[in-house]
């Protein structure tokens, strides 16, 4: 839903699912050959595409053809590798352990980011959307937040238990907060000024509450964070230089965080 490659080029855009990990039907799509290619048939087409692929790179460089390489090894990766189709099969996974995650779309999509981070992915996004209620806020959060606080619990405590939270930095967050007060038609606005984001695992301490909002959640009080320090403290986990500058369409050089500083105070 938000996942693009920004101002990088589009050769580092990601692979979504299409579909949802909580149908019972879901599977991934572009996983196996099409109905009615044999093996056979779909490399005499590799070598056709590769033979015209060739031709253009003798023609003109562009992002745009790089981009292209870089798909269709990445597709034709996946294909032939039983690794990622064991990894997206969800369905592998012990009964009791998606019952614990939830069988709804929170649970569904973190334990498949937890098998994904398990195979050796590097960066897993997800969305859990329908949270922008304008109206009749209470009953909704009745249904929503309890799924989504047992899921993440249990990612966290299933990837703290395989070995994998010291060397997994997990982030989750909203686009903004909500209005200290609810309006006529019992819901909540948009309210940028102040929200709250979780962090775990990635050498983020343990078990800390860091900064506070007023009494009444309308401004930061203590130790307020910029998006941008968070950004940059991510940043610094996952080793990633954050004041690197990017080239951007037009040739403006952006860096990819602009002002930001990392809060040591975050750090184990």
């Amino acid at each position: 839903e938000f996942a693009n490659s920004g101002y990088l080029s589009s050769s580092y855009g990601p692979f979504g699912l299409g579909g949802d990990p909580a149908a019972d039907n879901f599977s991934v799509r572009d996983l196996a050959l099409p109905s009615g290619i044999s093996e056979n048939r779909f490399l005499k087409r590799r070598s056709m595409l590769d033979t015209v692929d060739d031709h253009f790179r003798r023609l003109e460089k562009s992002d745009a053809l790089n981009a292209m390489d870089k798909f269709y090894q990445d597709a034709y990766s996946l294909i032939s590798s039983k690794e990622a189709r064991e990894a997206f099969d969800i369905n592998k996974e012990d009964a009791k352990l998606r019952d614990q995650y939830g069988r709804n779309a929170a649970g569904q999509r973190m334990l498949l980011a937890r098998r994904l981070v398990e195979s050796g992915v590097r960066f897993v996004s997800l969305t859990y959307g329908g949270w922008d209620h304008h109206a009749n806020i209470k009953t909704a959060f009745e249904k929503q937040g309890p799924e989504l606080d047992k899921a993440f619990a249990t990612l966290i405590t299933d990837l703290d238990q395989r070995g994998l939270l010291d060397s997994t930095l997990v982030m989750m967050s909203s686009e903004f907060g909500r209005t200290p007060k609810i309006n006529k038609t019992d819901g909540r606005d948009h309210w940028p000024r102040v929200f709250s984001v979780a962090l775990a695992g990635g050498g983020i301490t343990r078990g800390q509450i860091y900064g506070s909002s007023d009494a009444f959640a309308t401004a930061p009080e203590e130790n307020p964070l910029s998006v941008e320090d968070l950004a940059t403290t991510v940043y610094d986990r996952l080793g990633i230089v954050s004041d690197k500058e990017l080239m951007a369409p037009g040739d403006r050089p952006i860096e990819i965080v602009n002002g930001g500083k990392v809060v040591k105070q975050l750090i184990a």
